[in-house]
């Protein structure tokens, strides 16, 4: 598998597509346990993100992603802004000067995303964030070793519904306590749109 800019960017666009269909749902998943902008602010960022690299050229991957990540940065409010833009920036690292990238490389630069948000969320696996759509996600692509992106999207959306179980243990949610659990995270379900995207993209 190749994984050039052109790809890269059709993959933003189709996550953006879906962000923008789900927009009112991850509003409503936010209102139940957080602040209730999930979904504007996810919306608000991707579009953003779609408009400028649509047009520009890129000479690789790395600056591409550079471009994903300070926008969500700039754009998107709340914690997601810093922990989506913070995966984008760490991908864009991985992937600095490569104008295609194959599975091992693709997975990698994933893992690194998966790192940046873990070290930017301070969040564990169990803790009813996007880390449990990540982690689990990253764990079996590391263990395939090829990018298997509709059974990884599908393990995406397992662990998403899985969430709904957990109680809350970080941000504004943890303030709920035990009356978090019943609810899908937000986060978990905007990562889940994102793998989803990427399996689109690599699959069809």
């Amino acid at each position: 598998m190749a994984f050039g800019v052109e790809q890269a960017k059709r993959w933003i666009s189709i996550a953006n597509d879906h962000i923008q269909q789900q927009k009112q749902y991850l509003t409503e998943l936010d209102q139940a346990i957080g602040d209730g902008d999930h979904g504007l602010n996810m919306a608000r960022g991707f579009q953003e993100v779609v408009e400028k690299i649509a047009s520009a050229n890129y000479e690789d991957l790395g600056s591409l992603f550079k471009d994903v990540s300070m926008t969500l940065i700039a754009k998107v409010g709340g914690a997601s802004g810093p922990l989506y833009g913070t995966a984008f920036l760490k991908m864009s690292m991985a992937l600095a000067g490569k104008k295609e990238a194959d599975d091992k490389e693709l997975i990698a630069a994933l893992e690194a995303a998966l790192d940046g948000i873990k070290a930017r969320g301070k969040a564990n696996v169990g803790e009813k964030t996007m880390v449990d759509v990540w982690e689990p996600v990253m764990e079996f692509l590391r263990e395939k070793g090829s990018l298997q992106a509709k059974e990884a999207a599908l393990l995406a959306k397992e662990k998403m519904e899985h969430t709904k179980e957990l109680e809350a243990k970080k941000g504004r949610a943890a303030y709920l306590g035990k009356r978090s659990i019943g609810h899908i995270d937000p986060g978990s379900a905007s990562s889940y749109l994102l793998f989803a995207a990427l399996a689109e993209e690599l699959e069809g």
